[in-house]
């Protein structure tokens, strides 16, 4: 009876191992194959997945498939026949026999086998754009992106390249319309080359334009780094919906607008060096640790040549001159023009703007010494004019 028992137990520990080992290789094989390759080689899924991945090689280098490849699917095909990979395969087949209509019924028939099928919907966008159907090609590719482990972020470069082309993006809004979870992240894709300006200002929607649009962000920066300053202002104060009259000088000079983004507004810092912060009343709140040099606030502006005056009012206590000033600085280059402690900018600090520098960073910095200080300061009231206006 004792032997009995122990047989039937150890039976059923043996299934149960199986089940687990078939549950992993399953989880494994479509994600990670060569894991799963590792736990049980011969296994369908195995095989499937590694064959449809060595295909996917073969493709993308447009080499000729190897037929052991067909073979080892084949073998998988007999082992699991519901399985939708074998139609994947047939499909290939037919498309490397010049059959599209063949090869496009077979991969519908697999994905209508198993509808979250990433080969699928892989080979059904690859099938749709190469015969010249490019919305049903995008709608499978954002489904490509919703099976992804890595989401939309996977496909977004493909779309976002596709979309390089004006004449595909009446079928780049259809596919944003039909699934918005795609379009950031195609946007900021596209945002991350100045020269795709124009499609991303052309394709983002009213959801995906404001300030707050990450691809917003990414596209003033590439817009600056490219020198194109005029352009990215333009961008900017479109996207925050700034009127073009404010802040020809200086954008938030009450420091009470912080929903425009940087450059053009203030860039606060929240670091190691210190902390920069709004504050109710018109004004900006400065913690210096003394600790490192490095900047608090800055913003990018676009000044004419000529002299200018920038003014402020301290809060009461120390202004800690010797911690804290403004400098301007040329963009593209890291030496200051002029620079002021927060004790001279409180009398008024007047720099000149040379003919050869475009776009100007104005940084409120914090200046470390041989001994550590701190400095905890309140500035309001601040004012940048031209020299001779208001002086």
């Amino acid at each position: 009876m004792i032997v009995r028992r122990l047989l039937v137990l150890a039976v059923a520990l043996l299934l149960a191992a199986q089940v687990v080992r078939n549950s992993a290789v399953w989880a494994f094989s479509e994600l990670f194959p060569q894991t799963a390759a590792r736990l049980w080689p011969t296994h369908p899924a195995v095989e499937l997945s590694l064959g449809l991945a060595e295909i996917g090689r073969d493709s993308r280098e447009r080499k000729p498939i190897d037929a052991a490849t067909f073979a080892i699917i084949g073998d998988a095909a007999q082992k699991s026949p519901l399985s939708p990979q074998p139609f994947l395969v047939h499909g290939v087949q037919a498309q490397l026999a010049g059959n599209p209509a063949a090869a496009k019924a077979a991969f519908l028939a697999a994905q209508w086998r198993d509808p979250r099928s990433m080969p699928a919907a892989y080979f059904l966008a690859d099938y749709y754009l190469r015969t010249g159907q490019p919305l049903e090609g995008l709608r499978q590719t954002a489904l490509v992106a919703r099976l992804s482990p890595r989401g939309a972020s996977s496909v977004a470069p493909f779309v976002a390249l596709y979309a390089q082309n004006p004449s595909n993006w009446p079928q780049i809004r259809a596919l944003f319309q039909s699934d918005p979870a795609i379009e950031e992240d195609v946007l900021e894709a596209l945002a991350s080359d100045p020269r795709n300006a124009d499609a991303v200002l052309a394709l983002a929607d009213a959801a995906h334009r404001g300030g707050a649009s990450q691809w917003v962000r990414i596209l003033l920066q590439r817009l600056v780094a490219a020198g194109d300053y005029g352009r990215a202002r333009a961008i900017w104060a479109s996207a925050a919906a700034v009127p073009p009259s404010a802040g020809n000088l200086l954008y938030d000079p009450g420091f009470s607008e912080p929903d425009a983004p940087p450059p053009f507004n203030w860039s606060l810092e929240s670091s190691p060096v210190g902390l920069a912060e709004r504050q109710p009343g018109n004004r900006l709140h400065l913690i210096f640790y003394g600790q490192q040099d490095g900047v608090l606030a800055s913003q990018l502006l676009l000044l004419a040549p000529g002299s200018y005056r920038l003014r402020m009012k301290p809060g009461p206590g120390p202004v800690h001159g010797e911690l804290l000033g403004w400098s301007v600085r040329c963009d593209k280059s890291s030496l200051p023009i002029s620079t002021a402690g927060l004790d001279a900018a409180a009398r008024g600090w007047a720099f000149a703007i040379p003919a050869n520098c475009p776009a100007q960073w104005l940084e409120l910095s914090g200046r470390s010494g041989d001994i550590a200080q701190q400095a905890d300061v309140t500035i309001g009231g601040l004012t940048l004019t031209r020299d001779g206006q208001g002086a």
